[in-house]
């Protein structure tokens, strides 16, 4: 992943489409990179021995696209079911 210095650039890097704005599709897809690296057996769920410390209930990619898209329409002040670089740069709500 490139690194990024500020909410234009998150908002470039997120941006698939480059329509200005991150739809949730594109959140839950780049924020899920960190959960695809840890899934070292590639079967959609993390199991205790792939998550930080090695402890934890199992999560599954789709509780955790779910987790993701709750902070999502947290994030969504306008409520417009998109993000804009205001809203990247605003800790959810």
């Amino acid at each position: 992943m490139a690194q990024v210095h500020g909410s234009g650039d998150y908002l470039a890097k997120m941006d698939a489409d480059r329509d200005g704005r991150v739809s949730l599709a594109e959140y839950q897809d780049w924020l899920s990179y960190a959960f695809d690296g840890m899934d070292r057996d590639h079967d959609g769920v993390l199991s205790a021995d792939e998550q930080p410390g090695g402890k934890g209930p199992p999560i599954t990619r789709a509780a955790h696209r779910g987790q993701l898209a709750m902070r999502f329409r947290k994030q969504d002040a306008n409520h417009d079911g998109y993000l804009d670089a205001t809203e990247l740069a605003a800790p959810p709500r």
